[in-house]
């Protein structure tokens, strides 16, 4: 399966995966400490770097202490908040890596 190109998307997992570790009172650490993974994914996924895979994806939900249902429904309106904001004002090239261009 190939990662998702899609800029705005990324970043809303990126946001909800944070929002959803702080309101826990969880540090890094303790996310990968819940959901079995590295603190590193950890830090890469919440900087829009990483994508989890659907099996990281279902830790990480449980790690969260969420359905994965729940997390893809928090992600949802964060995209669709986002995409709404940026329909005006599309992001400028200069904001896009070169490796997630199509």
């Amino acid at each position: 399966m190939r990662a998702s190109r899609n800029l705005l998307l990324i970043r809303a997992l990126a946001t909800e995966i944070k929002v959803r570790r702080n309101q826990l009172g969880f540090t890094q650490e303790d996310l990968a400490g819940t959901s079995g993974l590295d603190r590193p994914y950890i830090t890469l996924m919440e900087a829009a770097r990483k994508q989890p895979t659907m099996s990281v994806f279902w830790r990480l939900a449980n790690g969260l202490g969420v359905s994965p249902v729940d997390l893809v429904t928090g992600i949802d309106e964060r995209y669709r908040t986002l995409s709404a904001v940026h329909q005006a004002e599309p992001l400028a090239p200069e904001h896009i890596r070169e490796d997630e261009a199509d």
